[in-house]
């Protein structure tokens, strides 16, 4: 490196502070544009790639956007519940596998999701550690909720209460784990499953009461009359379900009636779908049955609208600072008018000092723009994965 590239560079390692203001100012406006188009993409795919996987969804009539996002993604707050006969119908129509779904509870933080095993095998999803939940009470942790919460096969999760005053006298659930998924790299990493009869058990819809026949019981007995035994209030519903007083649990009303928050739908082929879309388009149906897939894309359209002021504000902003730069590199050639001197006394021609003042400006622009490249790699890399730890967190 000689002449004028050696001057520039020497001028611009000296004064190290201005040059790594300029260096991440336009590094900053190359970088934001850029990155964050990749973001969205990146977004956008880990969205549409679960909507894709879920053809249709059945579930009270309201915001097809809450919908898709508590069953999918296990986000926003818990759709209103339709009952347990929804999914009796669709599975009588016999257009698609029917797979219901409850969610709204959670434990520690992580969302607990109420369903059959027939998930697994639609998600994908396998068990590595342990085993498949197989009576209530039982749960499976995902990878990401089991490695925050640091449980494993044998430990003891407890629901956390709907309210901080439970009024109706549900008490939380104390439920064993007995098994951890293997990563899938969507929202399942960060939920914890259960038997769908477990979350109406967490719900207070299902309990068990100590056996009042067996001796030493009398206590709890309030009236025994005609092989009837009235309890005594003060006889407290279990609180975890085990060996021994799994047989006393059971179940209250009509089953049917029980609630449910979704039912995933997965037809066959095109031809069951379209006949399934027209079975719900009766005006009168308490029920919707909404394609997250084209809600997905709405909101992905929305998505690239802000994105596209964000954009302008960030052109806007890097017009400024972009103009700030320029305002300092001329004032830095005023108060280098000394230096400049020496150069021409010294025997520098005027194009060469010009060409070492517009090779410090080029030499901090390609700085710039080979750092916004490296972070725009960065974010390409780790970008995905980063969203996935956000979404998960």
């Amino acid at each position: 490196m000689t002449g004028p590239l050696l001057l520039a560079w020497r001028y611009l390692a000296h004064h190290r502070a201005k040059t790594a203001i300029l260096v991440g100012s336009i590094a900053l406006i190359v970088f934001l544009p850029i990155g964050l188009r990749v973001l969205v993409d990146q977004s956008a795919q880990q969205l549409r790639a679960r909507a894709q996987q879920t053809p249709l969804v059945v579930g009270a009539r309201g915001s097809a956007l809450e919908l898709s996002l508590a069953s999918l993604y296990f986000e926003s707050r818990a759709p209103d519940p339709i009952a347990w006969r929804e999914l009796l119908r669709l599975r009588d129509m016999g257009l698609a596998e029917a797979i219901p779904l409850h969610v709204g509870f959670e434990s520690r933080g992580r969302p607990i999701v109420g369903t059959t095993l027939g998930y697994f095998d639609r998600r994908g999803l396998r068990v590595a550690e342990g085993r498949a939940p197989a009576v209530l009470g039982e749960c499976v942790v995902g990878a990401a909720a089991a490695r925050t919460l640091e449980v494993g096969p044998g430990d003891t999760l407890v629901t956390a209460p709907e309210t901080v005053f439970q009024l109706a006298g549900v008490y939380p659930l104390a439920m064993r784990v007995v098994g951890i998924l293997a990563p899938s790299h969507g929202p399942d990493d960060g939920a914890i499953f259960v038997d769908i009869k477990t979350t109406w058990v967490i719900a207070g819809l299902g309990h068990g009461h100590r056996d009042l026949t067996e001796s030493g019981a009398e206590a709890d007995v309030a009236a025994r009359e005609e092989g009837r035994i009235t309890a005594k209030a003060s006889v407290v519903e279990y609180n975890e379900i085990t060996p021994e007083n799994q047989a006393s649990f059971h179940f209250h009303g009509d089953p049917s009636d029980l609630p449910i928050s979704a039912v995933l739908a997965f037809p066959p082929d095109d031809r069951s779908r379209t006949l399934l879309l027209g079975r719900y388009q009766n005006p009168d149906e308490t029920v919707q049955l909404v394609r997250p897939a084209a809600v997905m894309d709405e909101l992905l359209e929305t998505v690239v609208t802000v994105e596209r002021y964000a954009i302008a504000a960030i052109a806007v902003v890097g017009a400024a600072t972009l103009a700030t730069a320029a305002l300092v590199f001329s004032l830095s050639i005023r108060l280098r008018r000394r230096e400049i001197e020496t150069l021409h006394k010294i025997g520098a021609s005027r194009p060469r000092v010009l060409a070492v003042l517009l090779s410090e400006v080029l030499a901090v622009t390609i700085l710039g723009i080979t750092l916004a490249g490296l972070l725009t790699l960065g974010v390409r890399q780790f970008g995905e994965e980063a969203i996935r730890r956000f979404l998960l967190s």
